[in-house]
């Protein structure tokens, strides 16, 4: 793509320009003021990579904490319906990252897509306060009304707001915080576990601050300036970007990318199906139909890379069934705390705030875990597999959505009562919504365990030219749990006439849903538990399957192997001059 390429060119040489420009040094300063400009530069950016992934992150969770409540009061919608939207603007925003991140790639350059993505997401986030806010109580004077919106109206400026802001979310996610940005590359095993801990924590805490206290606004204050506050939180974000735009913009390595990752399966399957009809013969692997010794298209390294990619997808397939039950969450167990009572000595707790319970297992665990490993495991060793927090994890999150189902029949026992969320009158349980707080402190517990292990195995098991596209399938199939959860819950609603999922939840029976999804969880953790043998050492990486098979590794064999065989002609006492010529 010709126009593609000018425009790569373009940006490249102006940020070579920009990077020229700061690393010329000033007459008069010495080497190591430019040796500690760098560094401070280089500080300067993580830092602010990681205030923008933050801010991302709070207008992120600021948005979806109440929005089944908004959903289900203001819009009008039941109670499936709303907990369907929900789960797709997460999916969606878990898959626009790979989507964008393709575009930037093959189509659009980087700085103009940022720009493009900090748009939308700047509309998407001011949109939001368009169809929240009372339109009905503004007036011109005392006597006209401003405008008001209807039902319909509002519906398509909701989808909109959130179409466009899952579209900045995945540019911001994609081109200015993407994990390469923070230089892993040479960091061990024990490192990077540490360094998931300790990032996914920080996200956490971010998380725990939206869900208490935009959760709140939302819901008691001012509910309508609720989705203000991730406006806020954009602009934030856009002024930090443009603070530092050419340090953030950062430029991966264009060794490898998705459209060669696909390629190569399709060059494989392609290659299988002609060798099975016309030839005979085979090969190791499949993939290794794809290399151009073999009649395909791709060089051998792009091959072997794709083969190491591909021993993770069990792995990634695992996870769908969980990020599922996790988000349960701002579904399942959201509805299950909007329906107790949540009166807690005459304070109405904001529903988003149970969510906090979930999150402060992974707060406690991650110190205590990092302390365990540093104190018991030495820097080489990386302690404990990685697999087997996994299947611990994904073990604690069946046993959170089956202890749903017990609470949900625990909860319809206590007589209902009336109680007010955003002016609106319901009918919920007199069950304390503390009695809730078991099943999300398991799946806080699950969250703790399997995410961080999971985004280890991913990065830590492939070669370095693709570990990106190795992260973004990871996050391809946590996007696809999201639409797996909305599909679970639309067939629950049709195939039981609104019993499994109904939209009053005393008269339906909620639980078996949750019964059903732990049953399916069991199922999933045992299938992983079959195969995590696969995934245990980590301190081998790809080295003694795939490195060996690398031209360039086998030119170095090769070249040591003529080295050491013209020593030996020299040294050989045997051999006469003209038989060592």
């Amino acid at each position: 793509m010709p126009c593609a390429d000018g425009r790569d060119m373009q940006e490249k040489q102006l940020l070579n320009h920009t990077a020229d420009k700061e690393q010329r040094p000033l007459p008069g300063r010495s080497n190591h003021a430019g040796n500690l400009s760098q560094s401070e530069k280089k500080l300067q950016e993580a830092i602010c990579v990681l205030l923008v992934e933050l801010c991302e992150r709070f207008t992120f969770f600021g948005i979806v904490c109440n929005m089944i409540l908004f959903c289900t009061v203001k819009l009008g919608y039941h109670n499936y319906q709303a907990a369907i939207v929900n789960m797709c603007f997460v999916g969606t925003s878990m898959l626009t990252p790979v989507l964008v991140g393709w575009l930037a790639e093959c189509l659009v350059g980087r700085i103009k897509l940022v720009c493009i993505c900090m748009f939308l997401h700047f509309l998407g986030t001011a949109l939001l306060p368009v169809v929240a806010f009372p339109f009905e109580d503004i007036y011109i004077d005392r006597r006209h009304i401003l405008h008001t919106l209807t039902k319909r109206e509002q519906k398509i400026v909701f989808y909109f707001a959130l179409l466009t802001a899952s579209l900045g979310i995945g540019g911001i996610r994609a081109i200015v915080c993407p994990l390469s940005a923070y230089n892993l590359e040479d960091c061990g095993p024990k490192e990077l576990l540490s360094f998931f801990n300790w990032f996914y924590w920080l996200i956490n805490l971010n998380s725990a601050v939206v869900f208490v206290s935009i959760s709140y606004i939302q819901q008691s204050v001012a509910r309508n300036l609720g989705f203000l506050i991730p406006f806020v939180s954009a602009l934030m974000a856009m002024i930090t970007i443009h603070m530092v735009r050419g340090e953030m913009i950062y430029k991966p390595k264009t060794d490898s990318s998705l459209l060669t990752t696909f390629g190569v399966i399709a060059s494989a399957l392609k290659m299988c199906c002609m060798r099975y009809h016309y030839f005979s013969g085979g090969v190791t692997n499949w993939l290794d139909h794809a290399k151009e010794n073999y009649g395909g298209q791709y060089s051998e390294t792009q091959v072997e890379s794709i083969k190491s990619l591909a021993r993770l997808f069990p792995l990634f397939a695992f996870q769908i069934l969980y990020r599922t039950c996790i988000m349960q969450i701002p579904s399942g167990y959201y509805l299950q705390t909007m329906n107790s009572n949540l009166n807690f000595s005459g304070f109405v707790l904001p529903v988003a705030a149970m969510n906090v319970i979930s999150i402060v297992p992974l707060l406690v665990l991650v110190p205590i875990l990092e302390c365990i490993n540093s104190c018991l495991f030495s820097s080489k060793d990386t302690g404990h597999s990685p697999t087997i927090y996994v299947v611990v994890g994904q073990l604690s999150a069946a046993l959170s959505v089956m202890v749903a189902g017990f609470s949900e029949i625990h909860r319809k026992h206590f007589p209902q009562v009336e109680q007010t969320l955003s002016e609106e009158v319901l009918l919920v349980s007199s069950m304390p919504c503390f009695h809730l707080a078991p099943q999300y402190i398991l799946l806080g517990v699950a969250e703790a365990l399997v995410t961080p292990s999971c985004s280890l195995l991913s990065f830590r098991l492939v070669p370095e030219r693709i570990r990106g596209i190795s992260m973004h399938f990871l996050t391809l199939f946590n996007g696809a749990g999201c639409f797996m959860g909305a599909f679970f819950v639309q067939t629950a609603h049709a195939g039981t006439q609104g019993n499994w999922f109904p939209h009053l939840l005393h008269e339906g029976k909620l639980e078996r849903f949750f019964f059903f999804l732990a049953s399916l969880m069991m199922v999933n953790t045992l299938g992983f538990w079959t195969i995590a043998h696969r995934y245990d050492n980590l301190n081998q990486e790809y080295t003694n399957e795939f490195r060996g098979s690398l031209p360039e590794e086998k030119l170095l064999k090769h070249e040591k192997a003529i080295k050491h065989y013209g020593s030996v002609l020299e040294s050989s006492p045997i051999l006469s001059p003209m038989e060592k010529t």
